[in-house]
């Protein structure tokens, strides 16, 4: 579909077990149409944590799976059709230590921009 990156294959972990020290976080989410919910909740991980660091990871500079939000659920919204709980798990190094301002813009800053979610 053009214009929607595909994030499913590096974000949505399904089978991720959650660490005491992950920053957890659930998202109302509605996908676009076409839009599977496992590729919308990716999208809400990657574009809040890492999805726009792609060219230092093809440059060996940093661990992407230290640092990278994973979608760990998803789930229906009881009677509303075709939307969506996308649960997300952040590595607490992927944030400025003692910055509540950091981990808020991060969380939510890209969420609300991009083209798999209404």
């Amino acid at each position: 579909q053009a214009g929607v990156k595909e994030y499913k294959l590096t974000y949505y972990t399904p089978e991720y077990e959650t660490k005491d020290t992950d920053i957890l976080a659930a998202f109302r989410v509605t996908p676009q149409p076409g839009v599977p919910p496992e590729e919308a909740g990716a999208a809400v991980a990657a574009e809040s944590s890492t999805g726009t660091w792609t060219t230092v990871w093809t440059d060996g500079l940093t661990s992407l799976d230290r640092y990278k939000g994973r979608c760990y659920h998803i789930e229906p919204v009881p009677g509303e059709e075709d939307q969506f709980i996308a649960y997300v798990a952040y590595p607490l190094d992927l944030f400025e230590e003692g910055s509540v301002t950091n981990l808020f813009t991060s969380i939510v800053g890209n969420v609300f921009g991009f083209q798999a979610l209404r």
